[in-house]
Order: C-alpha cells, then sequence, then structure tokens
C-alpha cells in the first residue's frame, strides 16, 4: 500500500468524476442559494426572524465546507488518521466496538442537530421547512458515508433508474437545499 501524509490517504481531488464535479457544482450553487436569503434579507426584500437567519447562514456555511470536502475527501484523512492509530496502539482487532461506538455519536449528535433545528425553525414558512429537510438529508447521507463500512459502501453503490443510490441522496438533499432558499428568497414574510 503506498503511504500517503496520513495513512494512505494524500490531498488530491477525491472524487473527479463527471457525478462528483457536479456534486461540487450543486454544493456551490447551493451555498449561493442560501447567501442569496441572506443578501435579500438585508435588503429588506426577505423578513427573517433571528433563527431563521441563523439557519440559512449555518447552511450557507455548511455548504461550503461539504463542498469543499467533497473533493479534498477530508473524512478519509480522518478515517485514515483512526486506523493508524488503531494499528500502533494495538486496539485494531476490536475496532467493530469502537465503530458501533462512532455510529451511535454521530446518531445522538444528528438527532441532537435534528431537533435543534426543528426548534429554531418551528414557525418559519414552508420554503425554510424545506430546506431543513435536504438538510436533515444531508447531514444522515454524510453521516452514513463517514461511517464507511464496507456494506454500507456496497448499499450507496445500488442503482436506481441507472444513478448510484449515493448521487441520489447527496444531489436530492442539495436540490431540496436550493430550491427552498430561492424560494425563501421571493417570499416578503
Amino acid at each position: 500500500m503506498n503511504q500517503g501524509w496520513i495513512g494512505a490517504w494524500s490531498p488530491g481531488i477525491g472524487d473527479p468524476t463527471v457525478g462528483g464535479w457536479i456534486t461540487v457544482a450543486l454544493y456551490v450553487c447551493t451555498a449561493w442559494a442560501c447567501l442569496r436569503v441572506l443578501l435579500y434579507k438585508r435588503h429588506k426584500q426577505v423578513v427573517l426572524r433571528d433563527n431563521e437567519q441563523l439557519i440559512w447562514r449555518l447552511l450557507m456555511l455548511a455548504m461550503v465546507a461539504l463542498g469543499i470536502n467533497k473533493q479534498l475527501d477530508l473524512q478519509t484523512a480522518l478515517t485514515e488518521f483512526a486506523r493508524v492509530l488503531a494499528t500502533e496502539q494495538g486496539w485494531y482487532g476490536n475496532r467493530r466496538q469502537y465503530q458501533e461506538a462512532f455510529i451511535a455519536a454521530v446518531i445522538v449528535m444528528g438527532l441532537t442537530a435534528l431537533a435543534a433545528m426543528a426548534v429554531l425553525v418551528w414557525h418559519a414558512p414552508a420554503p425554510t421547512l424545506l430546506a431543513c429537510a435536504g438538510a436533515a438529508g444531508l447531514i444522515v447521507f454524510v453521516a452514513v458515508r463517514a461511517a464507511s463500512f464496507h456494506h454500507v459502501d456496497a448499499i450507496l453503490g445500488w442503482r436506481w433508474g441507472g444513478l448510484p443510490l449515493n448521487w441520489i441522496l447527496e444531489m436530492g438533499s442539495l436540490v431540496l437545499i436550493s430550491w427552498g432558499a430561492l424560494r425563501r428568497a421571493r417570499i416578503p414574510s
């Protein structure tokens, strides 16, 4: 196995496929759509409550971060770091229990984030709720991908309508967020 910066990982283009670049473009467009809601608010064309403004700001920042991560594949660096650490410290053989603990922590953090998001946008207009539904889907997708178990990766590779399931889940979530943002930028109150 080639040695990279961290285990087998080195910085580079993580997904040089057409689907990978389309996904990056969707992240950029989605971040722009979220920014558009915030800019329209600044020009008083859209009225946002503080909580809703926070959601749009967090969504915009998350889209930028996830778009960068899409091509740098930073979660693989984290996985490789954990693998190298587990090997060096001698607990690699027991990695399943640590993987299960990681999944449980991700589930708890994800549910907490979703609950906080629900509280923040409780009385928000439908387009904001739509964007939050897309964000929830994206949170679940990213968490499942971060776990990077072989059987999960196999499921994400399934095809539906000729498209890989991971494209449908990730791109579909981004489209929901974008659509909600574009609709929200048009609603004055």
